[in-house]
């Protein structure tokens, strides 16, 4: 998702100096446990819910143009995965009793050349996705 998120990010980038517009993208990512599924009868719409879509919502709510702005744990999962990331410090976020620490990546972050980009087939656990 991440690369998705960052990919967005160049295209509009181009879109912006080609077509001399200023459009700006906030993306709010989050990582976690969520429901999918299908709702409604007559129009049958696929949805996600849950705490982990509910903060990747307030992370974009909360965000900055040209930046990502992510949880602690996906700011984790990002750093591990040799993302650069800044701690944005710890911010209030609706529904949170506690303010949390936030991170933001920007959009021209690299991946560090030691980590691999190969996806990983070996994990079974699909209990979890990123928002």
């Amino acid at each position: 998702m991440i690369e998705f998120a960052l990919a967005m990010s160049q295209i509009l980038d181009a879109l912006n100096r080609d077509s001399f517009q200023n459009f700006e993208l906030r993306i709010g990512m989050s990582v976690g446990p969520l429901v999918a599924g299908v709702i409604g009868a007559q129009k049958p719409q696929y949805d996600i819910w849950g705490n982990t879509v509910n903060l990747a919502s307030r992370m974009d709510t909360h965000g900055e143009p040209r930046k990502i702005h992510a949880t602690t744990d996906m700011g984790r999962v990002l750093q591990a995965g040799g993302y650069r990331v800044q701690s944005r410090g710890k911010i209030r976020v609706k529904g949170v009793k506690e303010p949390m620490e936030t991170f933001l990546i920007e959009v021209d972050s690299k991946r560090n050349s030691s980590v691999s980009g190969e996806p990983n087939h070996n994990n079974t656990n699909n209990s979890h996705s990123t928002i």
